[in-house]
């Protein structure tokens, strides 16, 4: 057996708490009746008075509080068989770690945020099947699609600005990869959600949107960054390390900027929303809601064997102890006073 709620079965330490108060209570009032009238009359004045029906009084009041206090803890027992089928859509996070995504135009820098994001976005996306893709230069599957999402939790701490060997932003290639995930059987129930500053460096973004909605995927972008930007830091080569600013073949200090054109123009083309994201704060209910209302397919059923709630019989128990309690007061009927 167990508890679905075991909090409240602390409670139970008040069920001597509660007998005592219901029998000090009774001896307050019969010390009073014991005021004017002597105990030695009370067989003929208090004809009704029978001892033994206090004690059960309060016993059943104790009992009706121990079956309360078991309900509400919802004990569980016995093996119970449910057919469970898992419905949902297959969504595809392409995720930008290229170097640009270092820059702290958004605090503590674009690629925490964007983490944050796909922590909320996973969270906010419960029942379906998610993957994680990482795009620089070329897209690595980190994740496939699972419905076990805590994996995608798990390796976004392993995610550094730069990390692949090929170095740059292609995009195309991410959402290449990210769209071979998908079942090749099913022309719906598929999403892509692109987090980037949207600096791509490729030039097949047009051939790859006309792919994707041929393909019924749907794209939703969301731009991480500011459109004033900021001066990219990258590690010290020489002069024992630190940072210095990132400078492009002529010396000039480079500025990475949110460019929002590809990345607006590639989720209006396959039906998709673009999103920009200037903060851990960015509300993400707007993709989520076009995720959650798209139609759904079945990912199987499975039969899930469960204990059966048993609240009923501590519930049972404590209203039969009421009924008690009223039933059997502490004076017998033909007691009148």
């Amino acid at each position: 057996m167990i508890f679905a709620h075991p909090q409240w079965l602390f409670l139970l330490l008040a069920v001597p708490l509660v007998v005592g108060i219901a029998a000090l209570c009774w001896r307050r009032r019969l010390n009073a009746t014991a005021a004017w009238a002597s105990r030695g009359l009370w067989h003929r004045l208090l004809a009704g008075y029978q001892p033994w029906r206090l004690v059960v009084s309060c016993a059943a009041l104790g009992l009706a509080f121990a079956g309360l206090v078991l309900a509400l803890a919802q004990p569980r027992w016995g093996q119970g068989e449910q057919q469970v089928e898992r419905q949902g859509v297959d969504v595809v996070i392409v995720l930008d770690t290229s170097l640009s995504m270092a820059t702290n135009d958004v605090q503590p820098n674009r690629l925490w945020v964007a983490q944050t994001l796909v922590r909320q976005l996973v969270e906010a996306l419960p029942g379906n099947r998610i993957a994680l893709v990482q795009a620089e230069g070329d897209g690595v599957v980190m994740v496939p699609l699972t419905a076990d999402v805590a994996v995608i939790d798990l390796l976004l701490d392993a995610v550094l600005p730069g990390s692949l060997p090929t170095p740059g932003t292609e995009l195309a290639a991410a959402v290449r990869r990210a769209s071979e995930l998908f079942p090749e059987a099913e022309e719906k129930h598929r999403v892509i959600v692109m987090l980037s500053d949207g600096e791509d460096h490729g030039k097949e973004l047009t051939e790859t949107a006309e792919t994707l909605r041929q393909q019924g995927t749907v794209l939703h972008a969301i731009g991480v960054g500011t459109l004033q930007g900021k001066p990219l830091e990258v590690p010290r080569l020489e002069g024992g390390g630190g940072l210095e600013y990132k400078r492009d073949q002529g010396g000039n200090i480079v500025v990475s900027r949110l460019v929002e054109t590809s990345l607006e123009s590639l989720s209006r083309e396959t039906g998709g929303l673009y999103l920009r994201a200037d903060g851990a704060a960015t509300r993400l209910a707007p993709i989520v809601e076009r995720i959650q209302g798209m139609e759904k397919r079945s990912f199987g059923s499975e039969v899930v064997n469960t204990l059966e709630e048993r609240f009923q019989w501590p519930l049972a128990l404590a209203v039969l102890a009421l009924l008690l309690q009223l039933a059997l007061p502490p004076f017998a009927a033909e007691e009148n006073w």
